[in-house]
């Protein structure tokens, strides 16, 4: 296939990409496909592979300074194949757009900056391109990413800046830059208490009245009130369950899932010791059991806006005519694992049917953003 294919068309690199079934964790050929067509073009590429995920690294030159690159060509399951209008691994151009699961998330980011740093190679660059593209970006995120940072810092290879190719625009193509993310927060809260008959309810002991009040108290409560480059954070409750299918037994066991996104002005860990108060105070006041279960996903981060957004910002209104929101919104991206090796802003298509049946990118975006990708690259040699 890469023999055939013209790396300097993002378009058709595109649609060649989303013809590799690559749902996560499967490699699905994406990275193999990318390998050749760099390696062809001088860069020298390491398959950084971890737990069964694969990821890739490519530099081309050893000087610095180096820009980095992170993407991803895992993708989300297609979900009911017959409810898309075409096949969700046809890479079909129509309609100006590549139809296809990832065309949008993210294999058009990818292709648009390889597009690009091939480009830029074959002129020639006064210092390093670097591309980190991983197989388990949708998935876990244990070993995508982090896998690659971690061969990085063994193998003594640095990037000074880093774009990632996530889908970032909103409304409109280049009208949102992120220059950080809220950091994430899952716990599941179990209430245990003593199983009954709900007629005799003194002989039990029922969790859920318990549970239900540290769930009102905890979704009542503000964390914040936003800080100045981020919105309030956030606390979301997604399920409560019992898994009792009785209506007349008091369940002795139920639980409750929630989620917060949070901003700067709190880390995981003071976000996970105030949880535990509050499930601490619930107990106290019910004699109700509370077990806390949690997971920090990943830390909230900012890259105060810099040289790196300054690029960006400059290279898309030179395409658009308009400058970009400076943004900290959405969910997670692998810049909350980027960021802690060198400053990360992320820029890509506009994101309207990521994750959706029927997914596509837009051919004009595909073209206009590795067009915004040689910008910055020019511009970060100059």
């Amino acid at each position: 296939m890469s023999a055939e294919l013209d790396p300097l068309d993002p378009v058709a690199l595109t649609s060649a990409l989303v013809r590799c079934a690559s749902v996560t964790p499967e490699e699905g050929g994406a990275l193999v496909l990318l390998q050749g067509l760099l390696e062809a073009e001088g860069f020298r590429c390491t398959r950084v592979d971890r737990n069964g995920i694969a990821n890739l690294y490519a530099r081309f030159g050893e000087q610095g300074p180096a820009l980095g690159f992170n993407g991803h060509t895992d993708v989300v399951p297609t979900g009911d194949v017959s409810a898309w209008t075409r096949p969700p691994f046809s890479g079909e151009i129509a309609e100006g757009k590549v139809w296809g699961r990832g065309a949008c998330d993210m294999k058009s980011g990818v292709a648009a900056w390889v597009s690009a740093a091939i480009a830029a190679a074959r002129g020639g660059v006064r210092g390093s391109l670097v591309l980190m593209i991983t197989g388990d970006e949708e998935g876990d995120a244990r070993d995508g990413t982090v896998a690659l940072l971690d061969w990085m810092d063994a193998q003594g290879e640095r990037v000074d800046h880093c774009v990632v190719g996530e889908p970032t625009s909103r409304q409109g193509f280049g009208d949102m830059v992120k220059i950080g993310r809220r950091g994430s927060l899952n716990a599941r809260i179990i209430a245990r208490g003593r199983q009954g008959h709900s007629a005799y309810p003194h002989m039990a002991l029922n969790p859920l009245p318990a549970l239900a009040g540290l769930c009102a108290r905890l979704a009542a409560h503000e964390l914040d009130a936003g800080t100045d480059h981020f919105q309030a954070s956030t606390l979301a409750l997604t399920s409560i369950d019992t898994g009792n299918m009785a209506t007349n037994v008091i369940p002795a066991e139920a639980s409750a899932r929630l989620n917060i996104r949070f901003n700067d002005a709190h880390d995981g860990a003071g976000l996970v010791a105030w949880l535990e108060a509050e499930a601490a105070k619930a107990a106290e006041e019910s004699g109700v059991g509370f077990e806390l279960r949690a997971r920090v996903s990943g830390e909230s981060f900012l890259t105060p806006p810099g040289r790196l957004s300054d690029l960006l910002s400059a290279a898309i209104e030179a395409e658009t005519g308009a400058a970009p929101e400076l943004s900290t919104s959405g969910g997670t991206s692998d810049a909350r694992f980027v960021k802690a090796h060198c400053p990360v802003a992320e820029f890509g298509l506009t994101g309207l049917t990521m994750h959706q049946t029927d997914e596509y990118a837009p051919v004009d975006e595909i073209e206009r953003l590795r067009a915004v990708y040689a910008r910055v690259i020019a511009a970060y040699f100059a």
